[in-house]
């Protein structure tokens, strides 16, 4: 009986396997975004002491960095915090209510 079971429920549990290794892979992905914008930054400081660039182009390529990473900061933010009710607002389980020692 369990045979059974597991054969006509594998394609579900396949397309569920699917979707939780593409979203490891976009975690993943979102996680690393910040360390890239962190290391463009130091590639602009590198290429500006170096003379490979001028002020005025760091300046436009370093703003146009930092409001990417305020803005991918922000969303981490904002992703961290989960809506719920505060647990005054939340219903109590219903049932017997154990009597006092």
């Amino acid at each position: 009986m369990f045979l059974v079971d597991d054969l006509l429920l594998f394609p579900v549990k396949g397309v569920l396997w699917l979707f939780r290794e593409i979203r490891d892979a976009a975690e993943k992905e979102k996680a690393s975004e910040g360390e890239s914008i962190t290391a463009a930054l130091s590639e602009l400081y590198m290429q500006l002491e170096t003379g490979q660039i001028t002020e005025a182009e760091f300046d436009a390529r370093e703003k146009e960095l930092l409001d990417r990473l305020d803005r991918f900061q922000a969303a981490e933010k904002a992703g961290a915090k989960k809506p719920g009710k505060p647990r005054s607002e939340r219903k109590k389980p219903r049932g017997k209510v154990p009597a006092p020692l």
